[in-house]
Order: structure tokens, then sequence, then C-alpha cells
């Protein structure tokens, strides 16, 4: 029942958040089209390069068990590239320094270590795991 209850609460947050969101985006009509674009964009992005270049290398390059573990990295490296973008793309000077006062490539790429990191731990142990549960030979 208590699931019940979340799931319910959950369901309708969502349409009422994206409901906020769609109000203040008509508010301010001159953004409405960059939006779009971003929006566009990110679709594109995601369906014609980071979904299949994800289950391209996990099909080639991983065998066996350990396929859903480099997968799940691959996506998580790939939406952290997404996000990323326009940061990476548009380095240098910024008019306020304020703005964006991080280094922002750094921090990505050390993003991108620590998704490897962890994954290279979930592979090993998946490896461990199956080690003892074989019978000795």
């Amino acid at each position: 029942m208590r699931v019940n209850v979340l799931r319910l609460l959950a369901g309708a947050a969502g349409p009422a958040l994206m409901g906020v969101g769609a109000s203040l985006l008509m508010d301010r009509q001159q953004d409405l089209m960059g939006v779009l674009e971003w929006l566009g964009g990110a679709v594109v992005l995601h369906d014609a390069l980071i979904a299949p270049v994800v289950l391209l290398i996990g099909l080639v390059l991983v065998r066996g068990g350990v396929r859903g573990p480099v997968r799940g990295a691959l996506l998580v490296a790939g939406a952290l590239t997404a996000v990323a973008l326009p940061v990476l793309l548009r380095p240098g000077p910024r008019a306020n320094a304020t703005v964006l006062p991080l280094d922002y490539p750094r921090n990505w790429l050390l993003t991108l270590v620590a998704v490897a990191t962890v994954t290279a731990l979930l592979v090993a142990a998946k490896e461990v795991r199956g080690i003892r549960r074989r019978p000795p030979s």
C-alpha cells in the first residue's frame, strides 16, 4: 500500500513540475527557441551518437557477464559528456568570471575517471564472485 501511494505521489509530481517549467518558459518567450533547439540537439545527440556507440562497444568489446556494467558506464559517460559539451566547446575567459568559476574540463575528466574506476571495481567483483562459485576442477 505504501509503495502505491509513493508511486502515485511521484507520478503526480512529474507532470506538476513539468507544468511549472512550461509556465516559466512561456513567460519568457524569447528563450523558447533556444530551449527547443537545445532539447532537439539533445535528442539527436543521444539517438544518433551516444546510444549506438554504447551498444556497439558493449557488443564488440565485451563478452559475458560484464557487458552490463560496461554499457552502464558508457551511458553515464555519454550523459556526462552531453551535459558538459557547452562548457567544453567554449573554453576561454568569460566577461563575468563568477558565471562559471570552476575548471569544468578537469572536473569532467575526473568524473569520467571515477566512472571508469567504479566500473572496473564492479567487473573485478563479478569476476571474483564467479571464481568463488565455480567448483574446483
